[in-house]
């Protein structure tokens, strides 16, 4: 168990966020002590017998993700279209009391480990080409791409995906001015070959 990289993780991440993280750490040991921690993609991943689920701080609110929500049972009916939100299956997590009570976080946690106990598979849903085709980049962005040669060239040879996560981040900003930082601050980062989320990979 690579313990010392998750507790450096833990460590370097902001005030707010290491109690949470320091507790879903806690809950995920006693669900499943056999689960070993790793480092994956930057942030601490808890494998048993395959992936099982992971956590990650960013710089106002930390993420906790189910691997295999969408195969797991839902009995509070926590999990659906929460992890469209943001990175984990919860939403933003800005505290302790943004999470479920520990009785019911243990509970789906162990109905994960059943699921990787039983072997299930995780589904993973591709976009149709239709889907594909129908992604409709933003008239400010695609302006403020074409201005700029070389973060056109990275952004038409990124992937289906990549190229939702940095449209999906901006047209979910909540104010103008907020949109427009994130436009310049996407171009800016494109320019470079970097996916929305470099940082944390």
């Amino acid at each position: 168990m690579k313990t010392n990289e998750v507790d450096r993780y833990i460590e370097s991440s902001a005030d707010f966020a290491r109690p949470i993280l320091t507790h879903l750490r806690e809950l995920v040991h006693r669900a499943c002590p056999d689960t070993e921690e790793k480092i994956k993609w930057g942030f601490p991943h808890f494998d048993y017998k395959g992936v099982y689920v992971s956590m990650a701080s960013f710089k106002e609110h930390c993420a906790f993700n189910f691997w295999k929500a969408k195969e797991m049972d839902d009995p509070h009916g926590l999990l659906a279209g929460r992890e469209e939100k943001a990175m984990g299956n919860f939403g933003r997590i800005r505290s302790l009391s943004d999470l479920p009570p520990d009785k019911i976080l243990l509970e789906y946690l162990k109905l994960a480990k059943e699921l990787n106990d039983r072997g299930i598979k995780r589904v993973t849903t591709r976009p149709s080409t239709a889907d594909k085709e129908s992604l409709e980049i933003p008239a400010d962005l695609a302006a403020e791409l074409n201005r700029n040669q070389a973060a056109r060239q990275h952004f038409d040879a990124f992937t289906y995906g990549k190229k939702r996560e940095y449209i999906l981040w901006i047209t979910e900003a909540k104010t103008d001015a907020t949109r427009e930082k994130r436009i310049s601050t996407a171009v800016e980062w494109i320019a470079e070959g970097k996916v929305r989320n470099w940082k944390y990979q």
